[in-house]
């Protein structure tokens, strides 16, 4: 069986164009999102992971309509792969029923796997050009090495709060204890 998910990221977007290519394609059901993409928790498609059987296929509009990002379609293809259902997606033509929509599913899941790859090494690499001049990463120290030193030492003293140090200092509870470790290991 044919069964078609449909997605418009607003309730001002027309999901017709998305209707009318399920409809086309053979779909015998099609399901309707109308949430953003980044929204995990979408109803229909949670509707449909439970109708869907062994030898039927997911029809979409785009890839994009059913994944988040490329995790999450490589995801769903894995899920759909285990269950014995094929995927189908008009608009790139690719149909994970034949042998070939298989290939070129996992050439794109491929390639941007190389690319983050890609993205990362070239990150570290920045990264450790930046240390080796001196530079060090993170966010800029809220106080100096003076005033650190002022509240490790209320700290030690015992005689504020820690919720009392935290508010004179105007920094959280985390950047407290961090500051304490730090001075711990000196």
């Amino acid at each position: 069986m044919l069964i078609g998910y449909a997605r418009v990221s607003t309730v001002l977007q027309n999901v017709d164009l998305q209707h009318d290519s399920l409809t086309q394609a053979g779909c015998e059901k099609i399901f309707t999102d109308k949430i953003s993409g980044t929204v995990s928790e979408r109803p229909a498609l949670s509707k449909l992971k439970e109708i869907l059987r062994r030898g039927d296929t997911l029809v979409i509009w785009r890839l994009d309509r059913l994944g988040r990002s490329l995790k999450d379609l490589i995801e769903w293809m894995n899920y759909l792969e285990s269950e014995g259902i094929a995927l189908k997606s008009l608009q790139e033509s690719i149909d994970t029923s034949t042998a070939t929509g298989k290939l070129i599913f996992h050439i794109f899941a491929s390639m941007a796997e190389f690319e983050r790859n890609l993205i990362q090494e070239r990150t570290q690499a920045g990264l450790a050009a930046a240390r080796a001049r001196g530079r060090v990463g993170g966010r800029p120290k809220k106080m100096n090495k003076e005033k650190i030193k002022l509240t490790v030492k209320l700290y030690q003293e015992k005689q504020h709060s820690v919720d009392a140090i935290c508010e004179m200092m105007g920094i959280s509870k985390p950047t407290l204890y961090s500051y304490v470790k730090e001075e711990a290991l000196l």
